[in-house]
């Protein structure tokens, strides 16, 4: 099977992936959700408040060594394979303009599209149109991923409630046609910096698209094509300067050159190569292999030193995730001041009063109540124990009171640290947060 064919199967599994994920739950839980409406963050079936971002730097640590460790192994094997602009712009240019329209044909992407023809002009306004439906629906599923379906569709039907989603949902389908129709694979060779990433991550252990200069002979020197000057190809020297490497390159490389910043390493040109030499009884000259492999007939390593210290790097950014989200978080405390700092009542009573946030994140219902640790100075003057049932919030205003004068200053008022514990009276040795609060004592001369 061709390396295209492999592409497009590969594309269509990606599709399915993207488009069925956000549907998927465990435990009322989404696989992967980044919800500003409800203020959660799911990721694989766990759910996340925005207190509870602790996880997100192992996520982005994974992510970033893992893009290094890639690029260092496989090349930009995620540009050709994986990368959605690669994808939307192989739907578009491959198939509608190519299959469904005619305007292209899908060997030689080198060759301009005549549009002084009213026919090909027609066909291109249609095919921008088609892509343009399409564009709305991968737009949408993009939303799915910050609100949730369950939530998109019943918005939908309110569609004049909800003008900031449906904008943004038309502005992101813009700037796919704009991108894909016009931009093409300019994008990634002059907009996204991977393609400059890739160049310092590559050694000669890297799999990519390289010409075997060995059997295929020298076509560049300098920079410069020798092969119709005064060097030509010796007669042990097999390429047939047929070009046909060059016509199907999406982004217009000679891979014969060597390694580009403008190459995505989408294999094209290993299959033209392919069909060619395969004609006459030969390999192909462009192969996907490493520098090692194809030009030094050595042995890959992918167990290099770098390549095991990206490994070690990923583990451990694993572990320290799990680690973190197995914490479980029976419920979640915030605390607030109310915006008058203390009250001084009779017999020169201070108080504070705080108001309290509390949600309970299990799947049971606790009795909360809360206890002031190793202060005599201070004491609860309001606040009663209160049943929480699962997955609810509820806001309960907290009211500390010290009787004693303590003369602390004449010029400030003084801020104290008082230690509270909120339990579960249910299980008070696992079910429970400890919360330092800042009692505000007036100066000396607030009291009479």
């Amino acid at each position: 099977m061709s390396y295209a064919k492999k592409r497009y199967l590969n594309f269509f599994a990606i599709t399915v992936f993207t488009l069925v994920l956000p549907f998927i739950t465990i435990n009322g839980n989404h696989m992967l959700l980044l919800s500003f409406d409800r203020m959660e963050f799911h990721f694989v079936g766990f759910a996340f408040e925005m207190q509870e971002l602790y996880i997100m730097p192992f996520l982005l640590m994974i992510l970033f060594i893992g893009i290094f460790a890639t690029t260092a192994i496989g090349g930009r094997v995620w540009c050709g394979w994986a990368c959605p602009q690669t994808i939307f712009r192989v739907i578009y240019r491959d198939l509608i303009e190519g299959k469904i329209f005619n305007l292209r044909r899908v060997k030689n992407k080198q060759k301009k599209v005549d549009y002084t023809k009213t026919e090909n002009k027609i066909k291109k306004v249609f095919s921008i149109t088609l892509f343009g439906m399409l564009c709305l629906i991968i737009a949408t599923n993009f939303m799915w991923y910050f609100v949730p379906p369950e939530d998109f569709f019943r918005y939908m039907k309110e569609p004049d409630e909800h003008v900031f989603m449906v904008m943004f949902i038309v502005t992101v389908a813009l700037f796919l046609v704009y991108d894909i129709v016009f931009t093409k694979e300019h994008f990634c060779t002059y907009v996204c910096p991977y393609s400059r990433i890739q160049s310092v991550l590559y050694d000669d252990n890297t799999i990519q698209a390289i010409y075997d200069t060995n059997r295929g002979g020298n076509i560049y020197e300098n920079g410069e094509k020798t092969i119709f000057k005064a060097k030509q190809l010796q007669e042990h020297e097999e390429c047939t300067a047929c070009e046909a490497c060059v016509k199907i390159c999406p982004t217009g490389i000679d891979i014969r050159k060597g390694l580009q910043v403008e190459c995505i390493n989408c294999l094209e040109c290993v299959d033209a190569c392919t069909d060619v030499m395969g004609k006459l009884g030969k390999k192909t000259l462009v192969h996907w292999g490493s520098t090692n492999e194809v030009l030094k007939d050595k042995k890959t390593e992918f167990f290099s030193m770098r390549n095991i210290m990206y490994y070690v790097a990923i583990a451990i950014c694993f572990v320290l995730l799990v680690v973190s989200a197995s914490k479980k978080e029976y419920f979640l405390l915030n605390v607030n001041k109310t915006t008058k700092l203390y009250d001084i009542k009779q017999n020169n009573h201070v108080t504070n009063n705080y108001l309290l946030t509390i949600q309970n994140r299990d799947k049971k219902a606790y009795t909360f109540d809360i206890k002031i640790v190793d202060n005599e100075n201070f004491k609860i003057k309001r606040f009663k124990p209160f049943k929480l049932n699962a997955d609810r919030r509820v806001k309960k205003v907290l009211i500390l009171e010290t009787k004693k004068r303590l003369f602390l200053s004449d010029k400030k008022d003084t801020p104290l640290e008082v230690k509270i514990i909120m339990f579960a009276k249910e299980n008070p040795k696992e079910v429970f947060k400890e919360q330092t609060l800042s009692f505000i004592y007036p100066r000396n001369d607030s009291f009479k």
